[in-house]
């Protein structure tokens, strides 16, 4: 009943003047009304792309579970009601704020390539191109239920019976279909051609209707095998009861049955694949702006130049050019642009290429890159820099970077994300994905569950940071941010939105940090978008000079900057982002918890 009417709440218009990270100031900005309401409680927050998830982890934290807890339940329903953008099949990265240690963790849920998977194989058999967001030649090993087991295992109280029941309940009796997942069904044309996906996807021929109760039994069948697992093997202490559930899926029948059907329809995974995969847990990276310790994953995801640009920016005093002004908009854009040209060139696993971390988050580099902006004139150009000169070790890193500007690649994508802050004040940042609706389209047989379509992330120029090889993690755009404030736990932020998301998050960030907002206000301010990089997917194609703003834009802002040479275009008033955050007031310890009205992201905190 509590969740029920918090989510009444959340439909009405109402002023907010909930925490600034900034200092006090008169701004339109500030006092504007919004859309929804800053969710406000003492003892835990969640936030979460569907009611339905955000409810299930608010469960669990009602009957005593902590945030690890929580945060699988939360995520296993996510997977099921968003289940276009995200499931079982899913990669994931995770930011982790550990109350008891103290401490910040990184847990990298990306999937790997197949041992098959090599650029001479797509070459030869593929025409030397990766397929696009179809088919399981796009696909990665998932990663999702390592990362369930790793939350649970390491940090949690409960185990998988507990925490997936509310999924298993609403896989096999149904749940009433919400508008974006009946879009996507409706849309999308890759699931009608398998078999397989047009059984679960497609009930008596057609797409499921918004309203309409949508089952899937095999996925609960799938689930329910897990918790058999756990249950035989309980006897052995919690740790292998555990253990037992995740190797069912990725050394036991499960697996034996993914790879006999990826065997069987031309894909390339094999049983070694899963049996070999892990997720990681490592050390995020950081950086200091303005006081405030921002965290990001650090191997195989983007998330790292959202650091690079704050870098570039803090040399600016971005809160004197007035938010969304011309000036502010074209540094900032300007910024991005270098900042991912050092994605394209840096970033990838570090088990298998060196980022020099050290010069590319330094002051020093920072300020080389800050002096080629031009404050009148928009870059055309891809310019990426020489960060390892900044290192203890200068030796330079002949790194090639092929660009394309012709052909074309979808730098949006879809996502979906949950976080969740309990009353010990564990933070968790979750960001599942299929990557594109649907991820491969192909069910896997009977299980119920597509595979995350990731490897059209990869490239095929041997030597580039995100090339493919067998057991490699592509440089994925997942990842979030979390954020300390003089060592205590402050925010996490996340989005969907592929390339775009370190766009999103970091306006986000700032809106908060330069400009005073509370955490709804931020979210909901007007947004802008560039492709002026290459884009994750294959066949990486860059947009020079693309931007994008939405109308809520000023038409005068606009105006400079055209004049500045971007080649913008606009978007609807309401067009750009799906954020949802969470922000501790350091002054009352009072959870902030907000979520984006352009999307179904519900916020629940008591």
């Amino acid at each position: 009943m509590r969740a029920t009417r918090m989510i009444a709440i959340g439909v009405m218009i109402l002023l907010s003047t909930g925490m600034t990270m900034g200092q006090e100031q008169e701004s339109p900005e500030v006092t504007n009304k919004t859309m929804r309401p800053v969710v406000r409680g003492q003892h835990f927050a969640v936030a979460a792309m569907k009611a339905e998830a955000t409810r299930a982890a608010e469960r669990v934290l009602e009957k005593g579970g902590n945030a690890f807890d929580a945060i699988v339940a939360g995520q296993a329903v996510l997977g099921l009601v968003d289940g276009a953008m995200n499931g079982i099949g899913a990669d994931a990265t995770l930011l982790v704020y550990d109350a008891k240690e103290k401490k910040v963790y990184s847990i990298n849920a990306e999937g790997t390539a197949p041992k098959l998977a090599t650029i001479e194989w797509y070459k030869e058999h593929n025409g030397g191109k990766l397929p696009v967001n179809d088919s399981l030649l796009s696909g990665t090993v998932p990663g999702c239920i390592d990362a369930w087991y790793i939350l649970l295992d390491r940090w949690g109280t409960m185990n998988f019976a507990q925490v997936l029941s509310e999924a298993i309940d609403l896989a096999d009796n149904g749940f009433p279909v919400g508008d974006s997942f009946a879009r996507a069904a409706a849309t999308t044309q890759k699931i009608r051609k398998y078999p397989t996906s047009a059984k679960v996807y497609l009930p008596n021929g057609r797409a499921p209707q918004a309203g309409e109760i949508f089952r899937n039994p095999d996925l609960a069948r799938t689930l329910k095998r897990l918790v058999e697992a756990e249950t035989q093997n309980k006897s052995k202490g919690r740790h292998e009861a555990l253990k037992a559930a995740r190797d069912r899926f990725y050394k036991g029948d499960i697996a034996q049955e993914m790879a006999r059907f990826s065997e069987d329809n031309g894909g390339l995974f094999r049983y070694e694949d899963f049996a070999n995969y892990t997720a990681k847990i490592e050390d995020p990276v950081s950086i200091d702006y303005r006081g405030f310790q921002v965290y990001k994953n650090a191997s195989a995801t983007q998330g790292p130049a959202e650091l690079f640009a704050l870098r570039i920016l803090e040399g600016y005093d971005l809160k004197a050019m007035g938010h969304n002004s011309a000036e502010y908009i074209h540094t900032s854009v300007e910024a991005t642009k270098l900042a991912m040209a050092d994605r394209e060139k840096y970033l990838g696993d570090t088990d298998f290429i060196k980022i020099p971390f050290a010069g590319l988050l330094s002051k020093e580099y920072a300020a080389e890159r800050r002096a080629m902006i031009d404050k009148t004139t928009a870059s055309l150009a891809f310019r990426p820099g020489t960060a390892e000169k900044f290192t203890s070790d200068a030796t330079p890193l002949y790194r090639p970077v092929k660009i394309t500007t012709s052909d074309f690649a979808d730098h949006d994508g879809d996502t979906s994300y949950i976080a969740v802050i309990d009353s010990a004040r564990n933070m968790i940042s979750f960001t599942p994905s299929l990557h594109s609706a649907f991820g491969t389209g192909v069910v896997m047989g009977n299980l119920g569950f597509i595979f995350n379509c990731r490897g059209d992330y990869y490239s095929l120029e041997a030597g580039e940071a995100n090339a493919l090889a067998p057991g490699k993690r592509p440089r994925s755009t997942l990842q979030s941010t979390l954020v300390m404030k003089d060592g205590q736990p402050l925010m996490v932020l996340g989005t969907p939105g592929a390339d775009q998301q370190v766009l999103l998050t970091m306006q986000t960030l700032l809106n908060m940090i330069e400009f005073g907002m509370n955490v709804q206000q931020a979210i909901e301010s007007p947004k802008w978008l560039t492709r002026a990089f290459p884009a994750s997917p294959f066949p990486h194609t860059m947009y020079p000079g693309d931007l994008s703003v939405e109308s809520r834009i000023p038409e005068d802002v606009r105006k400079q900057l055209l004049a500045r040479g971007h080649k913008l275009h606009v978007t609807g008033a309401w067009s750009d982002g799906s954020l949802a955050a969470i922000v501790i007031d350091p002054k009352t310890g009072v959870l902030n918890a907000g979520t984006d009205p352009r999307t179904e992201a519900y916020a629940w905190a008591w």
